[in-house]
C-alpha cells in the first residue's frame, strides 16, 4: 500500500519497496511483486467474470465531487432519501471509512435480464410491470456476495489488504 507523504506525492511505507517500477508489498506471509497495470486489467476481468458490466478504479481525491454533493443535498435533491445526508463526509472521504484507503473500486451490474423485453409488457394492458430489480434475488445481497469474491481474488493476487464491501 502506498501512503501519502505530501500532497500529490505517494511514497512506499517501510514494509514496501520498488523494484523496476513494480511495488513489493510485504504481507505477513511473504512479499508480493505487484504490477499495477496488470492488476488493474485482472480486476476488471475478474469483475466481468463475476457478472459486473463495468468496473472502475479511482483515487480518493474527491474534493470537487464532495462540493457538488454538498450543494445537491443543500438544494434538497435527495428528497425523502434522508440516508444520503447521514454519516458526514464518509461518502466523499473513503479514508474515514477505511483508514489508509488509496483507491476505490466501483462496479455496475445491470438489473435487466438478458432477452427481456419490458416494452412488450408495457404495451399490454393485461400485464403488470414490475421493477427489474424486484424480480430477482435481493440486489444488495447479490452485489455484496460478488464484491466479496472479487476482494478474495485480489487478496490471492497481492496478499492481505484492508477493504470494505
Amino acid at each position: 500500500m502506498l501512503t501519502p507523504d505530501q500532497p500529490g506525492e505517494l511514497v512506499p511505507p517501510p514494509a514496501s519497496r520498488y523494484i523496476n517500477g513494480m511495488q513489493i508489498i510485504n504481507t505477513p506471509s511473504e512479499p508480493h511483486l505487484v504490477n499495477f497495470e496488470q492488476l488493474t486489467q485482472q480486476i476488471k476481468t475478474w469483475g466481468e467474470t463475476l457478472g459486473f458490466q463495468q468496473i472502475g478504479i479511482a483515487d480518493t481525491q474527491l474534493e470537487i465531487a464532495e462540493q457538488r454533493f454538498d450543494r445537491w443535498l443543500a438544494q434538497g435533491f435527495h428528497g425523502e432519501m434522508e440516508y444520503m445526508s447521514r454519516h458526514g463526509k464518509k461518502r466523499s472521504r473513503p479514508e474515514l471509512l477505511v483508514p489508509g484507503t488509496l483507491r476505490v473500486i466501483s462496479v455496475r451490474m445491470d438489473y435487466l435480464p438478458a432477452n427481456d423485453d419490458p416494452w412488450q409488457v408495457l404495451g399490454n394492458d393485461q400485464l403488470g410491470y414490475i421493477s427489474r430489480y424486484a424480480l430477482g434475488r435481493d440486489y444488495h445481497k447479490m452485489m455484496r456476495n460478488r464484491l466479496q469474491k472479487l476482494a478474495k481474488q485480489i487478496e490471492t493476487a497481492v496478499g492481505t489488504f484492508g477493504y470494505r464491501v
